[in-house]
């Protein structure tokens, strides 16, 4: 018998579980540390290298973009075997621990090269082995802890209604306050230390948050009760010891394969290119993607109906990866924009540039409760767009975004040398597409649910993580062609016609979906 299937025991509070508050409290922290080291990664490596530490890498906005799209892209790829080990092998609420714990290790690895200030000072070629050998190692920590702790947090939220209902909308509703707060305050204190003091004491304090959150959910773990504990296995079987040593037995194996490929890596025994390689992965990524799709419609015995079903998924999942391809472009293209192009100093102070990474989240805040309430008020009136028209929608705004971004360009161009312009188009351009988002991603996730055939819905829902990480992929190689270098007048011209290139590119796939809305939704039938 399957023992996740149950409601903690520990009572409840304002109406909900006391251990949903466990996990808000371990979300928040975990997206703490998450987005405010995301908000210093760009920054830091096209920083110019600073002789005894303090400074960055010095790489080119393409190289460093390239990596930063390849980070988030293997973020969404690890977890499918995240949640694979907590499935089968660990319990979500072992993988949500040990998860943390890895994160935090990799913070506080990519914050070793402050032992040079502390107790230095090294050798300078010491001190670089030092700083490029954290900096990459601790980012495959935070990758390998993120796979395991964020799908499984969420699905222990859900493990705590089995009656399913309105009140497990509510606690959805409160544990997405929980991401979203973590995602505000992390960039306003991590790029805080890390612009104004020393990047590894940014990169340490995300470390910190993501240690808060383990220290509370250590001492909160009992309201969780039985919800997410044991392994998942088919009703009213056990998981036998012969299946677990070969599932542990797989993990090893990948885990070795993963450490030598690091490790020559970091060694120089094999040379990795940025851009050739997250541009070989996005290949990779679609012929798989194509296969799959292609085998589910052939081979995968479904009816008419499902099959429309299936083609709407593929729709879905282009659309997602075109939309987060630009979407993406906040912690990479707008952050060094931020950077270079921004007036950011008011009364004598200079704000950080991460600081814009938190309008995304507070915007989030401020609307998704609106957006909640507009879209059950148009249901009402039977005028709510369909799931196509929402991706129509989703499409127009990230353009407009886009075309804000044009204007703040065209701006700069006629400045010249050292222009700056008000954050207000920054702030807009977020704005933009925030709420472009927040017609697309929520819509998007609970459609695939939805419409995958009953044998195939984890697949389907790993294939939706898998496009997320093509976008963040392709996300990464446009930034190298977005950003401009401070002073550059050739790169400085060409952001013009690029950012009105994009603003063209996704309103017509706005328009695409638009067209389109009507035989998709037919294909949909009846489900909403």
């Amino acid at each position: 018998m399957n023992s996740n299937v149950g409601v903690p025991n520990s009572g409840t509070w304002m109406g909900q579980p006391k251990g949903l508050f466990t996990l808000f409290f371990t979300e928040l922290w975990e997206r703490f540390s998450f987005y405010g080291m995301r908000a210093l990664l760009v920054l830091f490596m096209t920083a110019a290298i600073v002789e005894g530490g303090g400074g960055g890498f010095g790489l080119d906005d393409a190289t460093a973009t390239a990596i930063y799209g390849i980070y988030t892209a293997a973020v969404y790829l690890f977890a499918l075997p995240g949640g694979w080990m907590a499935d089968r092998l660990l319990g979500q609420q072992k993988a949500v621990w040990y998860g943390g714990i890895i994160i935090a290790i990799g913070h506080f690895t990519m914050a070793a090269p402050l032992l040079n200030d502390w107790f230095g000072p090294f050798s300078e070629e010491f001190r670089m082995s030092l700083e490029t050998s954290a900096f990459f190692l601790g980012l495959v920590f935070i990758v390998i802890g993120t796979g395991l702790l964020k799908p499984n947090v969420s699905a222990i939220v859900g493990d705590m209604y089995p009656e399913g209902g309105a009140r497990r909308d509510g606690g959805f509703t409160i544990f997405y306050m929980g991401i979203n707060l973590g995602a505000m305050l992390g960039p306003l204190v991590c790029s805080f230390l890390g612009e104004n003091v020393n990047w590894h004491y940014g990169f340490g304090a995300a470390g910190v948050g993501m240690v808060l959150g383990l220290i509370q959910y250590k001492y909160m773990l009992h309201h969780l009760g039985d919800a997410g504990r044991h392994p998942h296995t088919k009703a009213g079987e056990v998981p036998s010891e012969t299946s677990m040593k070969r599932n542990w037995l797989a993990v090893i194996i990948g885990g070795v394969v993963l450490a030598g490929v690091v490790l020559m890596a970091l060694t120089g025994a094999i040379t990795i290119d940025p851009q050739a390689f997250a541009t070989w992965t996005t290949w990779i990524i679609l012929g798989a993607a194509v296969a799959f799709f292609g085998y589910v419609i052939f081979f995968g015995g479904l009816s008419t109906e499902e099959r429309k079903r299936v083609f709407v998924i593929i729709t879905l999942f282009i659309g997602a990866a075109i939309f987060w391809s630009g979407f993406e472009q906040a912690g990479s293209s707008f952050n060094l924009f931020a950077e270079r192009f921004t007036q950011r100093e008011f009364f004598g102070f200079e704000h950080p540039a991460g600081w814009y990474q938190s309008l995304n989240a507070a915007f989030i805040l401020i609307f998704a409760p609106f957006f909640a309430w507009f879209w059950v008020a148009l249901a009402r009136r039977n005028w709510e767009p369909s799931i196509p028209g929402k991706f129509a929608l989703a499409m127009f705004q990230l353009g407009l975004g886009f075309l804000v971004m044009f204007f703040a360009a065209t701006i700069l161009v006629s400045q010249g040398a050292g222009g700056k312009v008000l954050p207000t188009w920054l702030m807009l351009t977020y704005l933009l597409h925030t709420t472009a988002e927040l017609c697309l991603s929520p819509v998007a996730l609970s459609a695939v649910t939805k419409l995958a055939p009953q044998r195939y819905t984890s697949q389907m829902m790993g294939m939706w993580f898998v496009g997320t990480a093509m976008g963040n992929l392709v996300a990464g190689l446009l930034a190298g062609f977005l950003s401009a270098e401070e002073g550059a007048a050739d790169s400085l011209e060409a952001m013009p016609p690029n950012f009105w290139s994009l603003f063209l590119f996704f309103a017509g796939c706005g328009v695409l979906y638009a067209v389109f809305s009507k035989p998709i939704k037919g294909w949909i039938g009846n489900i909403r």
